[in-house]
């Protein structure tokens, strides 16, 4: 019986699926995603997808062996400010807390006017207003002894007062309780008295770590994202069950792999951020085969653009972690986001003069200009059909026509106030856009002791391979990858098929040099038995389980930790110099050579073990055939496109990019187009097909 992988992403407009049956051969579908009922979407791709397949939706689904789920159901929640009413119960007197905030205000240096004028910022609308924060008497101190014991009369009445309010979820948390967490056990227990299937999340589960409103904030977000969330994937795990699918449903996670549903509905803020972590994925596992260890991973829909980076085959990661200015401890695949994709919206600064390109979106309805549905804002969208990088004809493997007079008549409001011509704004707009994507790849590597010359880079997203071959080049990256073609357009559900089962655990405990080996080895060994006791409860044997433990560690008194990764959970004095070294060696990768204070005393503040398994993976083959010859039928009609480089427009070849064959190669300038996206190869560039079927961008200055 025929036996398939299935990725599945959903977006703001569109749900993503792949199908990879066990020969590695790819099956893509899109369908609009359905916002009322997103499980909806799920269906609609899964049918896609069968009937390309010659199958119905139940058999299709009887004969699915893995099925990973990206959700963005969380995320739209908190942009959309839709999430649960959720009530917080507290340490007494640090009621105020996730009202307090950091000084910072959860600002990035992605807006710097903001940074540079906090006065002009202001703080988000709060997730959980005061009148729903209860505090109880309780204190554990810092050393996790508990000073004042919980007060479980005062637990109560904060308990009955929240559900006489109609919270529909909350979130318990204390001070140290990371450290010694009965008191808030012993509340979520009495809530479940109090008010049976009410959500409930602690902090000692969620994010066991220091830091009292980075977790404040965890637990908070999760509450008020967690019915929603756990409402949905019940009802995708019943209905997939339903239509003949009988294994256990994986949810893709914020730190790079699959959990199961049950995992997902008990921390719903694992799933945020799951679907440009799962392309990171994607290109992890794929640049492995084509051996490439060092990878910039580009993600351009119509709304943002991702970035990831992979260092040595391994993704980057970050702990702490940003959503609605509420700053959160997490361990996730390091993505950096700014508002620039294809439905990004042009304008002028009315104080200075100068063009704009986003972050505001025209979103997909209604969306760009050029797609007829109302909008009359130019994007950059609507300045790549004037430029000719888009076909109006054939667009979205034809499904949608461009509206060129719709395009031209938004772009005009550009051009006449800065007195140039169409063609010029369209060009201005997309090279904006195109600088603010490149500095945002520079923060990420070179800001990270990264030089991106030493990087190969992958595009992929409908509108990434149509703006890679500038952006790429001003980093002075010698070449891009975009990803098998068409499927690069459904990269993301393609990582989440790829993607491996994955537990992170963390746990926080102080310690100075010199190191105790014996106290360091058991908090490991506590690490090492619950990883493998979640992987025994996805039914991994012990054969298929990896662990991979790492401490987080800073010169004493300082607060900048580096993650340094460790052989195993057990450690001997031995060890101790080389653990110096390797801190030695991260920290100035990241601050600088020198930045390290030799002979400094250090301190390791969080141990981790991920604890993953492999699962069965999409075949990429290479091809043994290569050919130079490119079929008559590739070919398609020329058309006159704008090109910067030469400040005019020329007649452009344009090719069929599924019907050019692994050895072809095409010179620049020329337009490569597939169902869902398009590649523009500037003049000096050079496309090829390679071995395993990707599209081989190489760069040259010019």
């Amino acid at each position: 019986m025929a036996s398939y992988l299935c990725g599945i992403d959903i977006g703001g407009t569109f749900t993503d699926c792949v199908i990879v049956d066990g020969d590695g051969a790819v099956t893509t579908a899109k369908a609009p995603s359905t916002p009322h009922d997103f499980a909806h979407g799920v269906q609609d791709a899964l049918k896609v997808a069968g009937a390309k397949l010659g199958l119905e939706l139940d058999a299709l689904c009887a004969k699915i062996s893995m099925l990973s789920h990206g959700t963005t159901v969380g995320t739209n929640a908190i942009i959309q400010k839709r999430g649960a009413k959720v009530g917080l119960i507290t340490t007494r007197g640090h009621n105020d807390v996730i009202h307090i905030m950091r000084g910072s205000r959860g600002l990035t240096g992605h807006d710097i006017r903001l940074v540079v004028h906090i006065p002009e910022s202001k703080k988000p609308d709060p997730i959980i207003p005061k009148r729903l924060i209860e505090g109880v008497s309780e204190r554990v101190d810092c050393f996790g002894k508990v000073i004042v014991e919980l007060n479980e009369e005062e637990a109560e009445i904060a308990i009955r007062r929240l559900v006489e309010k109609e919270v529909e979820a909350i979130a318990v948390c204390f001070l140290w309780s990371f450290l010694a967490p009965a008191h808030e056990a012993r509340v979520k227990e009495m809530i479940g008295d109090i008010a049976p299937g009410m959500f409930v999340t602690t902090s000692y589960e969620l994010v066991p770590k220091w830091g009292e409103y980075e977790r404040t904030a965890a637990v908070a977000l999760n509450a008020y994202i967690g019915p929603l969330t756990t409402g949905y994937l019940a009802g995708v795990a019943r209905d997939v069950k339903s239509l003949g699918y009988h294994q256990p449903l994986q949810i893709t996670q914020c730190a790079g792999g699959t959990i199961s549903v049950e995992r997902a509905m008990a921390a719903p803020l694992l799933t945020l951020d799951s679907g440009p972590v799962a392309g990171v994925t994607g290109s992890q596992y794929a640049g492995s085969l084509m051996g490439y260890d060092n990878i910039i991973t580009t993600d351009m829909g119509g709304t943002s653009f991702d970035v990831g980076i992979i260092h040595d085959g391994k993704p980057a990661f970050s702990y702490t972690s940003l959503v609605h200015q509420y700053a959160y401890y997490l361990s996730k695949v390091d993505i950096q986001t700014i508002g620039a994709g294809g439905g990004s919206k042009a304008w002028i600064d009315e104080t200075s003069g100068m063009l704009r390109v986003g972050p505001e979106s025209a979103g997909a309805e209604p969306g760009p200009a050029c797609y007829g549905r109302g909008g009359d804002v130019a994007t950059v969208t609507d300045a790549d059909l004037l430029l000719g990088y888009l076909d109006a004809e054939n667009f979205a493997g034809g499904t949608l026509s461009l509206d060129r007079a719709a395009a031209e008549a938004a772009i005009k409001k550009i051009a006449d106030p800065l007195d140039i011509s169409l063609i010029e704004a369209a060009a201005g707009i997309v090279k904006i856009a195109e600088f603010q994507m490149a500095d945002l790849i520079r923060k990420v590597t070179i800001q990270k002791g990264f030089d991106p010359r030493d990087f190969v880079l992958f595009a992929f997203g409908g509108a990434g391979p149509v703006h890679a071959g500038v952006f790429a080049r001003e980093l002075g990256v010698a070449k891009v990858i975009v990803p098998q073609r068409e499927t690069a357009s459904v990269w993301c559900a393609f990582g989440a098929a790829a993607a491996d089962v994955l537990h992170v655990h963390d746990r926080v405990n102080m310690m100075r040099s010199p190191f105790d080996v014996a106290e360091v080895t058991g908090l490991l060994g506590e690490l090492d038995t619950h990883a493998r006791a979640d992987l025994a409860a996805d039914d991994i044997p012990p054969a298929r389980q990896r662990l991979r433990f790492s401490l987080d560690m800073r010169h004493k008194g300082q607060i900048n930790e580096v993650e340094v990764e460790i052989a195993g959970p057990l450690l001997t004095e031995a060890d101790l110099p080389g653990l110096h070294e390797a801190f030695v060696t991260r920290y100035e990768r990241l601050y600088g050579q020198g930045a390290s204070l030799p002979g400094a005393r250090l301190e390791i503040v969080t141990y981790r073990c991920r604890a993953a398994a492999d699962t069965a993976k999409p075949r990429l083959t290479r091809s043994e055939n290569l050919s130079a010859i490119i079929d008559s039928g590739a070919k398609r009609p020329a058309r006159p496109v704008f090109w910067s480089e030469s400040s005019e427009t020329m007649d452009t070849p344009v090719f069929e990019g599924e019907k050019l064959m692994p050895g072809n190669s095409v010179a620049g300038p020329a337009i490569v187009e597939t169902a869902d996206t398009t590649v523009v190869v500037h003049p000096g560039q050079t496309l090829a097909v390679d071995a395993f079927g990707n599209f081989e961008l190489s760069l040259e200055a010019v």
